[in-house]
């Protein structure tokens, strides 16, 4: 008997002004690919208009949380729909991002970092890309140290920046030291399907970082990044063979904020 176990854990909304479909449709189709539960994490409002285009505003954020509310109610019983947060960090930010999360209770908050959201890239471009890599992945750190997340999104996101340019094998000492500190900090990170969408085709992190992040005992947490309803879940049997190639024996979800964990080949026989 098919019993679900996992959850989509990182989907969007239209309030974000880049997502297509309604919080039911993709409830509906997380339903249909035999998922437990779907927790939304759209963009999340910024002060003074930073990267305004691609979030919901500040004043739409209690209309996104009476939306998920709607689709919970409408799918009770059948799915289990949770209220969550994509919140995009950026050193300076924590205490509007403090207070925001304080205004619902939300069941999974992601942290992100957009190096190529204007405003950002306004803010810490270098103008060399190798020292812009190495500042993500030291913003990716101080996400985690801040506190305020329970995942790390795509956790590599950067190295779609300029794909020649991308040399993990260089990075790699800098990728090592991000880790030790993610690591110390108990936070969980990503493994978002999505990557293969990007223009370095491949999920992110990388394996070669999946490897490293194991071997400092980090929780994964697998997303889709779910802009249309057909996303949901989508790569999540890919996903967890890549967990399982990288030495994981158990993927993450979070419920009001806590941890859960299911074992990997429980997690491939619940999928439809």
């Amino acid at each position: 008997m098919h019993t679900p176990l996992l959850y989509e854990s990182h989907c969007h909304t239209p309030l974000c002004n880049h997502a297509y479909g309604e919080p039911d449709e993709y409830a509906s189709v997380a339903l249909a690919r035999g998922f437990k539960g779907i927790t939304f994490t759209c963009h999340c409002p910024l002060p003074s208009g930073f990267s305004a285009s691609v979030r919901m505003r500040p004043d739409q954020f209690d209309e996104y949380v009476s939306m998920i509310a709607a689709t919970r109610e409408a799918f009770a019983g059948r799915l289990d729909v949770r209220l969550g947060l994509e919140s995009d960090y950026y050193p300076g930010v924590e205490p509007w991002l403090e207070e925001l999360h304080a205004r619902a209770p939300l069941s999974h908050v992601l942290g992100s970092i957009h190096y190529q959201v204007r405003d950002y890239r306004a803010l810490f471009y270098t103008g060399e890309i190798h020292s812009y890599h190495e500042v993500y992945f030291d913003h990716l750190a101080l996400s985690a140290e801040s506190g305020l997340f329970d995942t790390l999104a795509h956790p590599d996101l950067i190295k779609n920046e300029s794909p020649a340019d991308w040399d993990f094998e260089r990075l790699r000492p800098v990728i090592a030291r991000a880790l030790d500190r993610i690591a110390a900090t108990g936070v969980a990170m990503e493994l978002n399907t999505s990557g293969v969408q990007k223009p370095l085709p491949e999920m992110n992190p990388s394996p070669s970082q999946l490897v490293m992040m194991r071997e400092r005992g980090i929780p994964v947490v697998i997303g889709a990044d779910a802009h249309v309803p057909q996303r949901v879940g989508a790569g999540y049997s890919t996903a967890l063979h890549l967990l399982c190639a990288a030495g994981y024996e158990e993927v993450s979800y979070f419920i009001d904020r806590e941890r859960h964990s299911v074992r990997i080949a429980a997690a491939l026989e619940s999928l439809k």
